[in-house]
């Protein structure tokens, strides 16, 4: 990663603000500190982020309202950072569109870990890496400009959900278990009770469900994992 990487951190606790610049800048990114919803969005029209750093709870606008705000079409990951450990709200953030969820009180290196591991997964979807158009039914992935569209209408998703589709795009025949997705998406060991996963796999259904209702895209191979529906 460069040292050009930005990285938005929205955090109303100006200690723990100041800890999580301190830790993007130790590894070479550059940090923007927002301490409301509000200035958050201030700062998302200025420029173009490569990641945000989200609290939930936040004075104004919400973390959750922010997450709506940012639109399902942003162009970067988003990790919550947020002292609600409940899984309820874990599962409903990470449906709402949020990459990844980690909670109060972290670990430096394992927020650390996370950051390098979303920026990482998300450069190597890139347009640099796949110039071609990969397509497969009706879908087709633009890797050169990250974008969907299904029967010729725009699909919006998030960040890792375009990151699980072209994986899957990319090897159609492929049956991908839970740990060769998690580990290729999010570059780390698949730990067996992690929902992340599965909530991901159902958000990127149902939008593909949606936009064409009559068609099948993703299929379950029972005591194995996922590929994509033979046409």
């Amino acid at each position: 990663m460069n040292k050009e990487t930005a990285i938005l951190i929205v955090e109303d606790d100006n200690d723990i603000n100041q800890l999580l610049c301190s830790i993007v800048r130790k590894s070479g990114y550059t940090a923007q500190p927002a301490f409301s919803g509000t200035e958050a969005l201030l700062y998302l029209d200025k420029q173009e982020w490569q990641l945000v750093l989200l609290d939930l709870m936040l004075p104004g606008l919400s973390g959750e309202e922010l997450l709506a705000r940012f639109g399902e079409q942003r162009a970067f990951p988003v990790i919550v950072i947020s002292a609600k450990g409940e899984q309820q709200t874990k599962i409903d953030v990470l449906r709402a569109g949020a990459d990844d969820y980690i909670t109060k009180p972290f670990d430096i290196d394992e927020v650390s870990a996370r950051i390098d591991s979303h920026l990482r997964r998300y450069q190597r979807t890139g347009p640099s890496m796949e110039p071609k158009l990969l397509k497969h039914k009706d879908i087709v992935l633009d890797p050169d400009e990250q974008t969907v569209t299904v029967g010729g209408a725009d699909l919006a998703l998030t960040a890792r959900e375009y990151s699980i589709l072209m994986l899957m795009m990319t090897s159609p025949r492929k049956v991908f278990t839970k740990a060769n997705l998690f580990q290729s998406i999010w570059g780390e060991e698949f730990i067996s009770d992690d929902n992340t996963l599965n909530v991901h796999i159902s958000n990127l259904r149902s939008k593909l469900g949606k936009a064409n209702p009559g068609e099948e895209y993703i299929e379950t191979i029972w005591g194995m994992g996922y590929r994509l529906k033979a046409l």
